[in-house]
C-alpha cells in the first residue's frame, strides 16, 4: 500500500518544482516629466531651428561680378558672364550644355528686370512664366531658372539645376 501512496506524492513533488514562480507585482510607472514653459515649442517647423543662432538674411542690394566656366561631375559644362550693380542687372549670359540632354541659353536682351528686391527677377519677354532669380545666400550667389523649357533644347530644361557662384571670387561652382 505504500507504493500507490509514494507514486502520487512523487508526481505532485514533481509537478511543483516545475512550475514557475510567480511574477512581483507590477511596480507604477514613473510619472511624465515635468515640461516647463519656456521649453515648449509653438510651432512644429521651429523646433528644428530651436536653440540655433540663425539669424535672418539681411536684405541688400546684390552686387555681382562672374566670368566663369565650369564643369561638373556629370559633365554639365556651365558658361556665365553676369554683372550685377546695386540689383541692376547690367549684363547677363548663361551658356549650360547639359551632357547627353542638350543646352540652355538666358540672354539678357531676352528678359526684363521685374524686380530687384528681396531678390533679383528677370522675366522672358515672350513668356511670362519664365524666369531667373538671383539671391544672395551667405558668401554664395544662386542663380535659379523657373519655366523656361523654351530657352532650351529638347528636354535639357528637365535637368538643368541653378548655377551657383562664390560672391567674393566670380567663381562658378
Amino acid at each position: 500500500m505504500h507504493r500507490h501512496f509514494i507514486f502520487p506524492c512523487l508526481a505532485a513533488v514533481l509537478l511543483v518544482s516545475c512550475s514557475t514562480p510567480p511574477k512581483p507585482a507590477a511596480e507604477a510607472p514613473p510619472p511624465p516629466p515635468v515640461i516647463e514653459e519656456k521649453q515648449k515649442i509653438p510651432n512644429a517647423k521651429l523646433k528644428y531651428l530651436h536653440n540655433r543662432n540663425l539669424q535672418p538674411q539681411p536684405t541688400r542690394a546684390l552686387n555681382v561680378r562672374s566670368r566663369c566656366t565650369h564643369r561638373d561631375a556629370v559633365g554639365t559644362q556651365t558658361r556665365l558672364n553676369l554683372l550685377v550693380k546695386e540689383a541692376d542687372v547690367k549684363n547677363f549670359d548663361a551658356r549650360i550644355n547639359i551632357k547627353g540632354k542638350g543646352s540652355c541659353h538666358f540672354a539678357l536682351k531676352e528678359f526684363a528686370q521685374d524686380a530687384k528686391l528681396p531678390q533679383v527677377l528677370l522675366r522672358h519677354k515672350q513668356d511670362k512664366n519664365c524666369t531667373v532669380r538671383m539671391w544672395e545666400q551667405g558668401k554664395d550667389v544662386t542663380i535659379a531658372f523657373n519655366s523656361c523649357p523654351q530657352s532650351c533644347e529638347g528636354k535639357a530644361f528637365d535637368y538643368l539645376w541653378p548655377v551657383v557662384i562664390d560672391a567674393r571670387t566670380g567663381r562658378c561652382h
